[in-house]
């Protein structure tokens, strides 16, 4: 009994320490310190629930401190998190390196960065590292000091914005709900942008499934040629077509071998007419309540609503 006591004890401080924290953010030539305008939370558990309102910001398990702090940020320049397992660790105390899968960053433009919940329509993302000749984007950041380099659109308009950084660990998610997803929201100002692009929106949460190829897959058969689908959508860039058009998730090294299939449940939708321009890529959102992108899908992709915040192209 002694013994299996111990074993569980261990198996729980292993899982325990394998988490992590967005706790500062550099900006400008400045390292800004732990917490200054960014919500983090006492504890670094992970986000297992896509259907969490606690996906936008953390919090619920892991209750976040507000801060009253907001960030300058230049247009067009890059920005850096910086992640740690707990709040006063180094800079050697990141994640664990068991802990493998994409990292992302989110914006959505808020009138109030210090007040706004970050929960419901307004974010695209603007960032993605997934997987590519065996790499995954979660071990560049743990073998860069935790570091991760973001950079901001040129062309988006100024004003106070969410940026939400994440890290998502996939050693358990051969099941669904198995993801872990770590993230916080820092409360920033963006400075001197051109101001000409109007980024298509989405909402958090409703922006993954459970069943996203993303998040449900079993890592550990894949190869360093196997293809990794980053879940969401594509980042936006300032040269797509139409200021604002984002397109399907994106693949890492091709390979013909498929990882994962997952069966659609939900019921497909009507969509409005719209020009081609404006048709939603595959897999990209398509609907929802507070959703002002496009509301039709490409050619052999259907609209299909999973629930009232979020329809995918499908």
């Amino acid at each position: 009994m002694k013994s299996t006591s111990i074993i569980a004890l261990a198996a729980h401080a292993a899982s325990v320490t394998a988490h992590t924290i967005f706790v500062q953010l550099e900006s400008g030539g400045t390292t800004n310190g732990v917490g200054y305008g960014i919500r983090v939370p006492s504890y670094d558990g992970p986000i297992t629930d896509v259907t969490s309102n606690d996906l936008a910001c953390n919090g619920g398990p892991n209750p976040t401190t507000p801060s009253d702090k907001i960030i300058d940020v230049t247009a067009g320049s890059t920005v850096t998190a910086v992640w740690r397992h707990t709040l006063t660790s180094g800079p050697d105390d990141v994640m664990d390196a068991s802990h493998l899968g994409p990292t992302l960053a989110y914006l959505k433009k808020v009138g109030d960065a210090t007040s706004d919940s970050g929960i419901g329509s307004g974010w695209f993302k603007i960032f993605q590292d997934g997987y590519s000749n065996g790499v995954w984007g979660t071990s560049k950041v743990i073998n860069n000091a935790g570091k991760q380099a973001i950079p901001i659109p040129s062309c988006i308009p100024d004003g106070q914005y969410l940026l939400r950084a994440e890290m998502i660990a996939l050693h358990a998610a051969s099941s669904a709900g198995g993801a872990q997803l770590y993230m916080e929201c820092a409360q920033i100002n963006i400075k001197g942008g051109k101001a000409t692009a109007s980024p298509s929106t989405y909402s958090i949460p409703g922006i993954y499934k459970a069943t996203d190829p993303g998040l449900l897959i079993n890592i550990y058969s894949m190869t360093s040629s196997s293809t990794y689908t980053i879940p969401g959508p594509n980042p936006f860039t300032c040269s797509a077509s139409g200021g604002g058009t984002t397109a399907a998730p994106t693949t890492s090294q091709a390979s013909s071998t498929t990882l994962i299939t997952s069966t659609k449940t939900s019921t497909a939708v009507s969509t409005t007419t719209a020009p081609s321009s404006c048709a939603a890529a595959q897999w990209a959102q398509c609907g929802g309540s507070g959703y002002t992108g496009c509301t039709t899908c490409v050619s052999g992709s259907t609209c299909v609503k999973t629930n009232d915040y979020y329809s995918q192209c499908q």
